[in-house]
Formats: structure tokens, sequence, C-alpha cells
């Protein structure tokens, strides 16, 4: 009964988002800068750290699971979320949010960001952050473009509410490849810096322990991905 009435206080606040964004952009255009590739964030400067980044529009189970193994591998990572799974699922979210693991934004519908223009990239982006951080209580800070489709406009729009927007370096491809030893062998040849994408599937799981053992023998700690990139930024 409880879940039933936050998810019912949530749902009200991003229908409220919603019509407000769809009167008004929130936030104000970003003035436009020329090399659009150097504004996106590939990997991160720490030299013993590696990022697994978990792209989420499905599978509350896997996430769960996920959650058990990285608590007891004391791996914290980075969530991206899409906004109509995370309305779905809000008490998975704060469950995310209270095991210490970051959370950013992987749009709210799953769009193809490359084709939308300044106004619907912000209004999509701007109303999965909001949610996620009225879901988390905390600011949304990194957006993951859906497929890793972007233009300059999306990446202008994310810019204009503070974003960073994020790609990846090393990908283990479980959403198409459904096998456990790929998945680890892909994760596995991660270095210092990079980012790891991944999603919640039943293969990825099963790879987890020894990806994370493997990190640990090679000296390497698992941290969030605003972590990984501060760390580019320290002179």
């Amino acid at each position: 009964m409880k879940g039933r009435k936050i998810t019912a206080l949530t749902n009200a606040a991003l229908a409220v988002i919603l019509i407000a964004l769809s009167v008004v952009c929130f936030f104000p255009a970003a003035d436009p800068a020329s090399g659009v590739e150097e504004r996106i964030f590939r990997s991160g400067g720490k030299k013993d750290g590696v990022s697994l980044m978990v792209n989420v529009y499905e599978g509350r189970e896997e996430v769960y699971e996920m959650l058990e193994i990285f608590a007891r591998y004391d791996a914290r990572i980075t969530f991206f979320l899409g906004g109509c799974w995370a309305d779905d699922n809000v008490e998975c979210v704060r469950a995310i949010a209270a095991a210490g693991h970051e959370v950013g934004s992987h749009g709210y519908f799953h769009l193809d960001h490359a084709s939308l223009g300044y106004e619907e990239n912000v209004r999509e982006i701007a109303a999965s952050v909001e949610f996620l951080s009225l879901a988390t209580g905390s600011p949304i800070e990194l957006f993951a473009p859906p497929s890793g489709a972007y233009s300059d406009e999306t990446v202008r729009a994310a810019e204009s509410m503070g974003l960073k927007t994020i790609l990846w370096s090393k990908d283990t491809i479980d959403w198409r490849d459904e096998d456990s030893e790929l998945v680890f062998r892909r994760a596995a040849a991660a270095e210092g810096g990079d980012l790891v994408l991944m999603h919640p599937k039943k293969h990825t799981v099963a790879a987890l322990p020894r990806i994370l053992e493997e990190y640990r023998a090679r000296g390497l700690i698992v941290i969030p991905v605003g972590e990984n990139l501060q760390a580019s930024e320290i002179p």
C-alpha cells in the first residue's frame, strides 16, 4: 500500500513536470560551441579506476541482483536510467541510490536523440532529469544518450542543464550477444579510466563476479563515472 502511495505521488509530480515542460523549457539555451566531439566524455582520468555504466530500460530483477553483487565486492557504479522505466520502478531507483551508486539520465522514452531538435532534446532529457532528481533526492549530472545517438543539438541541450554527455570506451555488447563468456572477456579488457557499457541482462549478471574478481586481481577499483571524470579535471 505504501509503495502504491509513493508511486502515485511520483506520478503526480511527473505529470506536473511534463505539463510545465510542454509550456516552457526551464533551462536556457546554451551558447553554440564548436567541436561537439570534444564535449563528449568517453573515458576518465583515474589510472586505477574502471567505471561500469549500466543503461536501464528493462530488467528490474536483474538490477536487484546486480546491486547484491556490487555490495559484495564494495563496488560503486553508475546506472543510467530511462525515465519511463524509473517511473514504473521507483522503489528500485531508490534502492540504487541508497546503495551509494550514481544515477544518470538515459532519456525518458529511449528516443533517437540524433534526430531531435534542440528543444525536443531539452524536453526529453529534462523530463528524465526532473523525475530522477525527485526519486533519488540528489541532482543528476550525467546523460547517456540511448544507443549512443546524439547530435550537436543533443550535447547543447544537455549542457544547458549542466549535464555531461557520456559515451563508453569499452562495450560488452550484451544486448546482442547472450554469452557470459563474451561479456566477461570484453569487460575484462578494460584499463584504468575506461567506461564499460553493459545492461541488466541475465548473462551479464552471471559474468559480473568474474569481472569484478578480474579487476580486483589487477589492482583496478570500480568507481562511478562522475568520479572517474573528476580525476581528468585535476591539474
